[in-house]
């Protein structure tokens, strides 16, 4: 009944709207018209029944928009978020979208650069080449791009060769050292085969400190090659052939302290009460400075090679995209972010990705059209880590265990008492340990350098996709779209985990000698915390899959489809639409993969299905357009990926909603102003999700056992509002532009970017979690058209907004809670020369 509510009044809102717009008026010859393809037809923006962001060229360079995470900033639906590595990014539309931090979650955000599929969001963090537009689709795409988008899709679509010489070249240089060339230049080999040659290189020195070491973390290091070739030998067929070539050398990412708990106390206060080592101050959260033992190096690289053969047969025109690529990443992190020497993580993929699109169209003059097609994927994924215990963590140990209590000194037998007199918890387990087993040696078995885990697993993946689409125009108003995908996933996974930390293995909830100490809570509660694998309740080993009851493999099947009905009052386009997506089930390649067992947690997850309910307004009017989606959106099955503060808790939550409505809008009420405005409202709730994890700030929900010292596993967020989903979210944008004569010509942006206040984490306390973001960009500009060159001063974040992009649990460290900062203003002069 909600649903049929909310749309019911949206429509009657839409509708009586109508008549003040849908006045028969000439074109308007002062907006330009935007070409889309998010039907994969060629259709204007306008026209295109639809919910779709588009970005152009110049947009993208007068924002200064270098990368898809600086986008964000003028699609307000969309979010970009990047953790502990360069790779580990997320894209996020309507809410919704996961796949950060765990190589076997795929997102569910799909990002296509040219028609070619990028498997993996860290796939296509570099540079952005030269592009003519970017599409940020909004809502399931199932139906047409197959995939996973089930949230959503963006695509950009770079430049093509011309058949005229030409290129730009353009030079940044900034505050934090930044340091920018780019360039592509253009032309023909012979009257039908035509080449572009593009390249970047982005330097910049670090947004943070790390106070340890003396080093910038947050820089910028990377550049990028692409070479594009189009060839026509007949008015009726083209190949164009794409090689690119990325690499990412840089020191990321930032993490400073919002809360420091005990464990964090402990490091920092002075010997003998604590470690004395260097710990982040939660009171200077954005002074920019950071406390790791090791900088956070990571390294990035990712080439491929496409090829995309048109061919029109008349009556119908045929498209194949054929593509290869292949990503290498290596991230090696000081995962406690504290001065103490606690455990280092070594963090490597590697990911080989075969793509194989075909797809017909019809060109019919007539009221029906269609276009079917198939999509066939075959990638192979090696992915772990490295954990490696640091010269601190003995003491770290000792000290979270605390020291042997004299009453229970009193009741051990008089020949142990001098030995654990003075003794933490720790030495006194192994000691009792030691009497019954000989291989425990006291001082020397638990935590020590060097000890640690290696975490590896393997991933073979074979996707395929059926679809087809029809318009049938009923009149000359109104237009039936019904779209129908059969989709098929199938993977293989393996694992490889090697335990060298003894600790880990221990079930410390039935260690006998525990007795002795008073109850084994009191143990659990300070170092459960530094178990950093465990594979059940009761087997602590890894237990390493396939094996005799895990096969390693999932097979998913699913029809998803898209009904929509499209209605042309003049300068109004209408729909209703209800569309179906979906995504294959899961590994969980992570520390928290382990054999199903009594706390409810597995290896895998199950697929996410998601519908939506749409109705949409596109609006023409003199000076400018006006468009609003409406929406109802339901996901069952989401994969939620939460850290816990040791791994990812890799859950299906039952489902959850969304509703809402957005808003795209331009106008230029004087020939000399031009206007933007972006408006995204969010609603979510989680209808049921009994399965998330337990939290320790959620004593309600997680109270702990005082005869144990564990929480329950889960907790039930059925009713809440799920995080990280802002309310509102707006972007707006003023140009004002002069024309000096003689050929020059001047023009000033202003935009603001704003995010409501969001919790952004549910494993974070919401105090310490919740943040708006508020930012000013600005570009001023002179340009000779003479002589085509540009000189543009710029600024991002001209009033220093201070936020948070995420936050987590420090790892290692209960109580303890950190966060990734926002970037400071920066600021910059850009020359460009076309040609």
């Amino acid at each position: 009944m909600k649903k049929s509510h909310l749309l019911g009044v949206s429509l009657v809102a839409l509708i009586a709207s109508s008549p003040a717009l849908a006045q028969d008026q000439a074109p308007n010859s002062t907006v330009e018209e935007i070409i889309v393809t998010a039907t994969k037809r060629e259709q204007t923006l306008q026209d295109v029944p639809v919910s779709v962001s588009v970005t152009g060229a110049q947009a993208v360079e007068r924002a200064q928009v270098r990368d898809l995470i600086d986008l964000q900033s003028l699609v307000p639906s969309l979010k970009v978020s990047q953790f502990n590595a360069v790779g580990q990014t997320n894209f996020v539309i309507r809410g919704f979208g996961n796949g950060n931090g765990n190589d076997g979650i795929e997102s569910s955000v799909a990002v296509f650069i040219d028609g070619v599929y990028r498997s993996r969001s860290s796939s296509a963090l570099d540079d952005l080449p030269e592009i003519e537009r970017i599409e940020v689709l909004r809502g399931p795409q199932s139906t047409l791009f197959g995939k996973n988008v089930s949230a959503g899709a963006i695509s950009i679509v770079t430049k093509k060769p011309q058949f005229d010489f030409g290129g730009k070249a353009e030079i940044t240089v900034g505050n934090f050292g930044q340091r920018q060339a780019k360039g592509t230049i253009t032309g023909p080999v012979s009257d039908t085969l035509a080449l572009r040659l593009s390249g970047g290189v982005n330097k910049r020195d670090g947004f943070a400190t790390n106070v340890i070491t003396g080093n910038d973390v947050n820089n910028r290091d990377r550049w990028s090659v692409r070479g594009d070739a189009l060839w026509q030998p007949t008015d009726q067929t083209s190949v164009r052939v794409i090689a690119d070539y990325n690499k990412i050398t840089e020191v990321c990412c930032a993490v400073v302290s919002l809360l420091n708990g005990p464990a964090t106390q402990f490091i920092g206060a002075p010997a003998p009460f604590g470690l004395g080592k260097p710990v982040g101050n939660p009171a200077n959260k954005f002074d920019r400075n950071v406390t790791f033992t090791s900088d956070p190096n990571n390294s990035l690289v990712g080439k491929g090679l496409s090829a995309q053969v048109d061919h029109d047969f008349g009556g119908a025109a045929l498209t194949s995209i054929t593509a290869y690529r292949k990503q290498t990443s290596e991230a090696l992190q000081d995962i406690d972010f504290t001065g103490a020497d606690l455990a280092n993580n070594d963090l490597r993929n590697n990911i080989k990705t075969f793509t194989q699109e075909l797809r017909l169209a019809s060109k019919s003059e007539g009221p029906f059209n269609w276009l079917v097609g198939g999509f066939y994927q075959n990638e192979k994924l090696a992915t772990g880590r490295t954990i490696t215990f640091g010269s601190d963590i003995r003491g770290f140990g000792e000290g979270l265990s605390g020291q042997v209590p004299a009453a229970l000194l009193g009741a051990l037998p008089a020949p142990l008492r001098p030995a654990l007199t003075g003794r933490s918890n720790l030495y006194a387990l192994e000691f009792l340990q030691s009497l019954v087993t000989p291989s425990v040696i006291p001082g020397r078995t638990y935590f020590q350098a060097g000890q640690g885990i290696d975490d590896y697993y393997t991933m073979k993946q074979t996707s395929f996709s059926l679809f087809g689409q029809a318009d049938y125009e009923v009149t000359d108003r109104l237009t039936l779209t019904g779209g129908l995908a059969f989709l098929s996933d199938k993977k293989d996974a393996e694992s490889a985990v090697v335990l060298r930390d003894p600790f880990s293995a221990l079930n410390l909830a039935a260690v006998p000698q525990l007795a002795a100490l008073g109850l084994p809570g009191n143990l659990y509660s300070a170092l459960g915390g530094l178990q950093f694998y465990y594979a059940n309740t009761t087997n602590h080993a890894p237990v390493n899959f396939p094996n005799a009851t895990e096969t390693g493999k999932l097979k998913d099947d699913k029809v998803t489809y898209a009904v929509r009905a499209a209605y042309d009052f003049g300068a109004i386009n209408t729909y209703i639409s209800y569309s179906t997506g979906w995504k294959a089930g899961a590994f969980n390649l992570s520390s928290d993969s382990r054999p199903p067992n009594a706390n409810g947690v597995g290896r895998t997850a199950a697929p996410e299905d998601v519908s939506v309910l749409e109705a949409g307004l596109k609006a023409n009017f003199p000076g400018g357009y006006f468009n609003v989606a409406v929406f109802d959106q339901a996901i069952e099955g989401f994969q939620s990926n939460a850290f816990t503060g040791l791994g990812y808790s890799l859950v299906n939550a039952g489902k959850e909603s969304v509703r809402g409505f957005e808003v795209d809008s331009a106008y230029r009420p004087l020939p000399w102003l031009a206007l933007t405005g972006a408006v995204t409202y969010l609603d979510p709730t989680y209808d049921s999700f009994t399965g998330a994890a337990c939290v320790n700030y959620d004593t309600v929900r997680c109270p702990v056992n005082p005869a144990t010292g564990l929480r329950p596993n889960f907790r039930d967020l059925t009713g809440d509002k799920p995080t990280g989903i802002p309310k509102w979210s707006l972007s707006t944008s003023a140009t004002a532009n002069h024309n000096f004569g003689n050929g020059y010509a001047g023009y000033l942006r202003v935009e603001y970017d704003y995010t409501s206040d969001t919790h952004l984490t549910e494993t974070t306390p919401p105090e310490l979690s919740t943040w708006s973001q508020k930012n000013v960009n600005a570009s001023l500009g002179l340009l000779n058209a003479t002589h085509q060159m540009e000189a543009m001063l710029w600024v991002r974040n001209l009033t220093k907004d201070e936020s948070l992009i995420s936050t987590f649990p420090t790892v290692a460290q209960d109580g303890s809670y950190s966060g990734y900062p926002s970037a400071p203003r920066t600021y910059g002069v850009t020359l460009r020369k076309s040609f």
